[in-house]
């Protein structure tokens, strides 16, 4: 990847020791001087083999100050749970038509939740929708017969989390206008999920390092014990 002048400025910037979150979060804050509101990302590295299917890292959590983002739900439905989920807040709902879009490659949402008895029609996109982290799973609260509650906790900020093949969970945590206590709160909730997602059997150290970054920006190493 190319970086512009501005992003290597920055990054000479950049402490080269560990800082704490609300270090990390000044310098974000103060530093960065984007024409738009960033996403403030959290990155944590895992001391896990993800090619081992009892050591992949996945999760949610209600971020307390939520996302900041308006995130697009889309809910796998049969007719009786339109309503339900449509009244929570659904940006759409559907079952097979979804399906067959999700075939053709349209996947216009960021979440995709489904009441149980729809999960065996999401089997043909399995494939699909498991390696872009959007199948639906009880782990990550996006399946169960109460939709109109998994919509709702979407909706009021709730996060998935999964480790991608490195071991490494990205995930967003609130934007740069959010007030630093704010912030601090969410990235905390964020780091309590993932340390109580930790697999069983897993030796050694479970959290390797963590970075924080804006959107475009570099990112910051930051003390985190666990």
């Amino acid at each position: 990847m190319t970086h512009g002048k501005r992003y290597k400025a920055l990054v000479k910037e950049v402490p080269q020791d560990l800082i704490s979150i609300e270090e990390a979060l000044k310098f974000i804050k103060d530093k960065s001087d984007e024409k738009f509101d960033p996403t403030v990302e959290l990155h944590v590295r895992l001391g896990v083999d993800p090619k081992q299917s009892d050591q992949q890292v996945r999760g949610s959590v209600a971020l307390p100050a939520g996302t900041g983002k308006d995130v697009r739900v889309v809910a796998v439905v049969d007719d009786a749970k339109v309503k339900e989920a449509e009244s929570a807040g659904a940006d759409r709902t559907g079952g097979e038509d979804i399906v067959k879009e999700i075939k053709a490659g349209k996947m216009d949402f960021d979440v995709l939740v489904a009441t149980p008895d729809m999960m065996p029609k999401l089997g043909s996109v399995a494939k699909v929708l498991g390696p872009r982290g959007l199948m639906p799973n009880p782990k990550t609260e996006t399946v169960g017969p109460d939709v109109g509650k998994l919509i709702a906790a979407i909706k009021a900020g709730k996060a998935n989390f999964k480790t991608d093949d490195y071991g490494i969970i990205h995930m967003p945590v609130g934007k740069k206008s959010f007030d630093l206590e704010k912030l601090q709160k969410n990235i905390e909730a964020a780091l309590d999920a993932i340390k109580a997602a930790k697999p069983k059997g897993i030796k050694g150290q479970y959290i390797k390092n963590v970075r924080l970054a804006s959107s475009m920006g570099p990112g910051l190493k930051v003390k985190v014990t666990g």
